[in-house]
């Protein structure tokens, strides 16, 4: 069904005469009477009767009238939906319980005005390509993974660097500590089964171990948070790396431990991305909070790969 024609006999029949329609259109009464026409053979019934007073709703016009309107509601509202600058800011966050989910959460709380969607794509491809397509407005990401730069059209600037920090259970051999360097870690097996290939997050943990000597697992299959933490909980030979804005829950009886990572603190860095050409406004408020909400980068005893953009 054509929606200018039913936008056509919505105004005929709000006007009561199609040459007042057509006036309201800004269109020839004769285009009038052809929308409502084609509109009269889709449905196959009449839907006006002509009088010397204009046009009246016949009664089968008189039924279709509030279908009308709200075809018209419903276009406009999928029309705004995706309309920038009057539909939600899209933003990328990867995952529900890492730092971006919280600088979003912050961001929500500053400015509860601003409508927001939320989605988490899986890696840097898919998320450059959501910004280009303008699925989305921005992603949050470490950029830029070796021998991958950023197409000329995408932005970003850097919004935190994240610590790590060594999560063991109860029985680990560094369990009592109160921080660990990165020296002692050697030798002690880190297990952290949802690093990917291919991913930036794998290109870092890929450049921790070269650096530092250390020994990380992928293996095995990704059953999400709550498996790890049983696992880490229950295998004293086991630890894993947190940051230290992700939010865990997990039962007291784990008594898993949390242990600050020295000498250097190995820092996640966590960058914004968006199209150079964007123009929805709340994506600017966002870098804008961004830039107030977050603290400075390459702080002294702290330690990124080289391919990590410096600003």
């Amino acid at each position: 069904m054509d929606l200018d024609t039913v936008r056509t006999f919505v105004t005929a029949a709000d006007a009561g005469q199609f040459q007042e329609a057509a006036a309201e259109l800004a269109v020839t009464q004769q285009a009038v009477s052809k929308r409502i026409a084609a509109l009269e053979r889709t449905l196959g019934v009449r839907l006006f009767t002509r009088t010397p007073r204009g046009a009246e709703l016949t009664i089968d016009g008189q039924a279709f009238l509030p279908h009308a309107r709200e075809l018209l509601r419903v276009a406009e509202r999928a029309a705004t939906s995706v309309r920038t600058g009057r539909r939600p800011l899209r933003v990328d966050i990867i995952a529900s319980r890492v730092a971006a989910s919280g600088l979003m959460r912050g961001f929500h709380r500053a400015h509860p005005e601003i409508e927001l969607d939320v989605v988490m794509l899986h890696d840097i491809e898919t998320a450059v390509a959501a910004i280009r397509s303008g699925e989305i407005d921005a992603t949050f990401r470490a950029v830029a993974a070796p021998g991958r730069p950023l197409p000329d059209d995408i932005e970003s600037v850097r919004v935190l660097d994240e610590e790590l920090q060594l999560l063991t259970g109860p029985a680990h051999a560094l369990a009592g500590a109160r921080s660990v360097t990165v020296a002692q870690l050697a030798g002690h097996r880190i297990w952290m089964p949802g690093i990917v290939p291919g991913t930036e997050w794998a290109a870092y943990y890929d450049d921790l171990v070269a650096a530092f000597g250390l020994t990380i697992e992928a293996t095995g299959p990704n059953f999400g948070s709550d498996a790890l933490l049983d696992t880490v909980a229950d295998t004293p030979a086991l630890a894993t790396f947190m940051g230290g804005h992700t939010r865990l829950v997990w039962p007291s009886g784990h008594g898993l431990r949390r242990i600050p990572v020295t000498g250097p603190t190995p820092v996640y860095p966590h960058s914004l991305l968006w199209h150079r050409d964007n123009p929805h406004p709340a994506l600017a408020t966002l870098r804008s909070h961004l830039a107030d909400a977050t603290a400075g980068h390459d702080a002294a005893g702290t330690w990124t790969p080289s391919w990590v953009f410096r600003h």
